[in-house]
């Protein structure tokens, strides 16, 4: 197996570009002064930005991907996050072998 050169480049240049827009959002809040409804609309951007990544993938796949997002949120309101989550997968997986 070989590295092209260009996906190399490609692969680092991506992980600096979101390094540093990470280190930036935190400078940037360090520095300014939120609060009031921009603090609020800060506070639900990673929850969004999680739906608008998950939520094409559940609604465009199959039926049982479908459930096992609804098992998963299911079990977010009770379990913690990790446990949520593997029931998320191992729900997926059965019903995969289950459904098809």
């Amino acid at each position: 197996m070989s590295v092209d050169a260009n996906t190399l480049l490609a692969i680092i240049g991506m992980a600096l570009a979101t390094y540093l827009t990470r280190i930036a959002g935190l400078w940037l809040l360090q520095v300014a002064n939120v609060r009031g409804r921009a603090r609020s609309a800060m506070d639900a951007l990673p929850p969004a930005v999680l739906m608008a990544v998950i939520a094409p993938t559940v609604l465009a796949t199959g039926l049982a991907e479908t459930i096992a997002a609804a098992v998963t949120i299911i079990a977010a309101f009770r379990l913690p996050l990790l446990v949520a989550v593997a029931a998320g997968v191992a729900s997926v997986v059965v019903l995969r072998m289950l459904i098809g």
